[in-house]
């Protein structure tokens, strides 16, 4: 690099590093924001110890049965508190945290119970949505699950809302044209306000080493790489029977029903 080009090329480094220090700051405040979410560590995840073991183990080997058949991944969570936000905001959060699901299918659901709060919801991926629709969703709450759970029954609860899903996604699990298209109404704002700032930063970059100055302009040039955001999050457990699982990055778009007993 000539000595002309590698100045201003420092001289840009400023503008660089204060941009990186505003995104990490509006990172970490993102991040801050985020409830203490419960491991994902199996198909069921008790956190709030509502379920008696016997029930875990059958509602288990029920969703590995259908995932194995399907590909679906359902996902069962008790969780202790909802931490001031709604079972909606939570749940959708939730799914996402845990990438239920395939990416390019988007086939997950979570089938959330929050005892504290005495809140219940089915939240569904994007590309179940034609199968389980938000009115489904809403007769399995009120009819199968949130009458148990008001005489106390929160194993049977969550086993008749597990048992009434499965076999709504069965059904069609071979129909294609149930995985409704993905939409583009929601937009994470962290990813914006990422691309925006990385647009600005090489702007100025960019500018600053072309401009100023009567010298000559170099040829060639460095491209400053900053990795971006995933579009999706991975994670695995084994589920004790060899076969493991994991959330393949589906996402969620607010698809589903909530309930209260």
């Amino acid at each position: 690099m000539a000595p002309l080009q590698k100045n201003r090329f420092l001289r840009a480094l400023g503008p660089l590093t204060a941009a990186l220090l505003i995104l990490a700051a509006l990172t970490g405040l993102a991040r801050a924001a985020e409830p203490d979410f419960p491991k994902l560590t199996g198909r069921v995840v008790d956190a709030a110890g509502l379920l008696s073991p016997e029930a875990r183990a059958r509602i288990d080997g029920k969703i590995k049965a259908h995932e194995e058949k399907t590909g679906d991944q359902l996902v069962v969570a008790t969780v202790p508190s909802l931490h001031d936000l709604t079972v909606e905001d939570y749940a959708n959060r939730l799914a996402r945290n845990w990438g239920i699901g395939q990416k390019k299918t988007n086939n997950g659901v979570l089938l959330l119970v929050a005892p504290k709060e005495r809140k219940v919801r089915i939240e569904v991926g994007y590309g179940l949505e034609g199968a389980l629709t938000d009115a489904l969703s809403k007769t399995i709450v009120t009819t199968a699950i949130t009458p148990r759970f008001r005489q106390g029954d929160f194993s049977g609860g969550v086993e008749a809302g597990v048992d009434a899903i499965l076999p709504i996604l069965a059904s069609d699990a071979d129909e294609w044209q149930r995985r409704a298209p993905v939409r583009e109404d929601t937009v994470d704002p962290a990813t914006v306000i990422f691309w925006l700032v990385v647009i600005v930063v090489l702007i100025i970059v960019l500018t600053r080493m072309s401009g100023g100055g009567g010298g000559r302009r170099g040829r060639g040039g460095g491209f400053v790489v900053i990795p971006g955001p995933s579009g999706g999050w991975s994670g695995g457990f084994s589920d004790g029977g060899g076969g493991g699982f994991s959330g393949g990055g589906g996402s969620f778009g607010g698809g589903g029903a909530s309930g209260d007993w």
